[in-house]
């Protein structure tokens, strides 16, 4: 049942029958004032709240949710699109280059640099090798106060550095204390043993401050390895093998010539890596190293060493500008020494002359003066012309062209056999001989032209050397007036070292050039030995022009009226010849000074090597080729048929005449002489 009361008009609230009113709430169809009590009713005592006593408890009325929800919903599902933009831009889009970009700092490679190949002698010690090496470097950052937690720490880490590794310790500390630096390099290319001291030095630093008994001053000292070029005999045969530059490669000699082979090819290894260390977990690619060719020469070591002190001591005592000799086998064409003076060690180039780099004995171009007489007495048998008995009546002067020439010596006339022209090294009888080559001047020329061609004059020895000279050989046409008279006997023509000994070699091998060779053969990356390609032989004059000349190149050395006293070696027949020509000076292009030589082989019998010595611009003592290139070829001579085991000559050398008696002189019937 429902009781439904009206005040004023206005219907008033609902309530169940039998339900009990809520607390606070107006009774129905009484009405009260805001205060809550009835109209007309007598005020009650204030309460300690207020003078009106505590208010009743109101209804709390709450707003709906779904807007906010709708809000947040909102909000999620941007922040949640944003997310998938972007996954898309990152996986989908630009995929390629931020993984190309990840594995850039992901992904480390390393260059493995390959061993460098060893060169040996024929014996197979080691001319040049390759060692591990370490640079030394620092972090400056490391040496700051801050850091060591010492005010000096650059100066005492470099006073304990600098014995070490050579270096000044001023110049050191300046290094450590560079500002704004994280890397300096301290010493380049040192060696095993001084890393290992510096790093003894840290450890015992570091366990001192580590008691609290100093500062680390050493803990930003660091090494790189590298691999170190080194030489282990130092000087020996520096011209010939050459050096490598700061970045390792070749740079001179055989270094140079032969870097391709010797060099290798260098291996990388990549691998992923965290804050600078290594994943082990993630694998590794590795191309490895291709170590270099090991190459073995044709140079004895011993024979090298002996060539080299020899030429040096020469060069020293006459105060000359620069020294060489070259030891050849005969047979073969391989060069046993080469050696120059003065030299280098390529251990230190810091403090090598730059003139003493190259290989002079290949790179020299010089005019060789008599011993270049040998050819024209080979082109003069060869050809038919004389026999070593001719007579040539050598006057004490001689004119041709717009010059009168001379011999060394002065002298009347002598009577002379072409063996005897020689022997006695005349350039006056040398003219006269070859002129006789043809029918006119001329016609001589081109003849002896053709035979210094065929001895390997004006082309290069093959040897392929870096920077070897042709020499210089005009076309006989191109010869001047006085050429023609001069290049007889070795002027007005150049040639090198090598292919002057190349000519008394091809003599003694009977008459056969063989191309001259420095290399004996490698050993590849497989451990396997491929010889060198056979020398290219080529016949010159026959074998019986051969022996003829060799027979009179004994006569110099064997002959008391001789050139070649002083080249004499007791036990071998020795065969020889001496030069002194007027030098050519390079800063000049004048002649000035002499070029003294002397070139031989022993024994003559049966030949086996050949020495040629040749010393530039002597000032001090004689400049004659006998005088001071004939003992350099006896002590070379001597040590290297010791060395190889020749045995002595068991026969007597032919006596050859030098000289002839004119007879008294023929009277016409008048009684005139004539």
């Amino acid at each position: 049942m429902t009781d439904v009361s009206q005040a004023g008009g206005a219907p008033g609230p609902v309530r169940r029958t039998g339900a009990a009113p809520r607390a606070g709430a107006p009774r129905p169809g009484r009405p009260r004032t805001p205060s809550g009590r009835l109209p007309g009713a007598p005020r009650g005592p204030r309460g300690p709240s207020g003078p009106r006593g505590p208010r009743g408890p109101r209804g709390v009325r709450l707003g709906s949710p779904r807007p906010r929800l709708r809000l947040v919903g909102l909000a999620l599902t941007l922040v949640m699109a944003a997310f998938v933009v972007r996954l898309l831009q990152v996986q989908v889009v630009d995929a390629s280059a931020y993984a190309a970009k990840a594995a850039v700092n992901r992904w480390v490679t390393h260059e493995v640099v390959a061993d460098r190949g060893t060169i040996t002698d024929r014996s197979g010690v080691a001319l040049a090798a390759t060692v591990d090496a370490f640079d030394i470097t620092a972090d400056p950052y490391l040496f700051t106060p801050a850091q060591a937690k010492v005010g000096d720490a650059p100066q005492q880490a470099a006073e304990l550095l600098a014995p070490i590794v050579g270096g000044d310790a001023a110049t050191i500390a300046r290094q450590l204390a560079a500002p704004g630096s994280r890397y300096q390099i301290i010493a380049r290319q040192q060696s095993p043993q001084v890393w290992q001291q510096i790093k003894d030095l840290k450890s015992s630093f570091a366990a001192k401050a580590a008691r609290g008994q100093g500062a680390d001053v050493l803990a930003g000292v660091f090494s790189e390895p590298h691999t170190k070029r080194v030489y282990p005999n130092g000087d020996l045969a520096a011209g010939v093998i050459g050096f490598v530059n700061s970045r390792g490669k070749g740079a001179g000699g055989l270094e140079s010539m032969l870097d391709k082979e010797l060099a290798g090819t260098n291996g990388e290894v990549r691998y992923e890596q965290s804050a600078g260390h290594q994943i082990p977990t993630a694998g590794a690619q590795e191309h490895p190293a291709i170590p270099g060719t090991d190459v073995e020469l044709t140079l004895d070591r011993d024979i090298q060493w002996a060539a080299q002190s020899a030429i040096s001591a020469q060069v020293e005592q006459s105060a000359a500008d620069r020294g060489y000799v070259i030891v050849q086998d005969s047979r073969t064409g391989e060069i046993l020494a080469m050696a120059d003076a003065p030299g280098y060690d390529p251990n230190d180039l810091s403090h090598a002359d730059p003139r003493a780099l190259g290989n002079a004995a290949v790179q020299d171009a010089y005019e060789p003066g008599s011993v270049s007489k040998l050819m024209s007495m080979a082109a003069v048998l060869d050809t038919g012309t004389a026999t070593p008995t001719t007579r040539v009546t050598v006057p004490g002067t001689l004119p041709r062209a717009d010059r009168i020439f001379h011999d060394d010596v002065d002298h009347g006339t002598w009577y002379l056999t072409l063996n005897g022209v020689l022997a006695k090294s005349s350039n006056i009888g040398t003219i006269l001989a070859t002129q006789h080559l043809g029918s006119t001047q001329a016609e001589a020329d081109r003849v002896l032209y053709s035979y210094l061609r065929k001895f390997g004059i004006g082309r290069p020895t093959g040897l392929g050397f870096p920077g070897e000279t042709p020499g210089i050989l005009a076309p006989p046409d191109k010869w001047n007036a006085s050429q023609q008279f001069t290049i007889p006997f070795g002027q007005g023509l150049s040639l090198n070292a090598l292919q002057a000994t190349s000519v008394y070699s091809t003599i003694a091998n009977g008459g056969v050039r063989v191309q001259p060779t420095l290399i004996r053969g490698t050993t590849g990356p497989d451990g396997k030995f491929v010889p060198a390609p056979a020398p290219t032989r080529t016949r010159v004059v026959s074998s019986s022009t051969a022996k003829t000349l060799s027979q009179m190149l004994e006569s110099v050395v064997g002959s008391e009226q001789g050139t070649g006293i002083h080249a004499r070696i007791d036990g071998y027949r020795v065969a020889g010849k001496t030069g002194t020509a007027n030098r050519v000076d390079p800063l000049t292009g004048r002649y000035k000074g002499y070029t003294a030589s002397f070139l031989g082989f022993a024994p003559a019998d049966n030949p086996r090597l050949t020495v040629s010595c040749v010393i530039q611009n002597p000032t001090r003592g004689s400049y004659y080729g006998g005088s001071i290139c004939g003992p350099v070829f006896k002590q070379v001579m001597e040590f290297a048929l010791k060395t190889l085991r020749v045995p002595p000559t068991g026969t007597k050398a032919p006596d050859l005449p030098i000289d002839f008696d004119p007879g008294p002189p023929a009277t016409t019937p008048g009684g005139k002489t004539r």
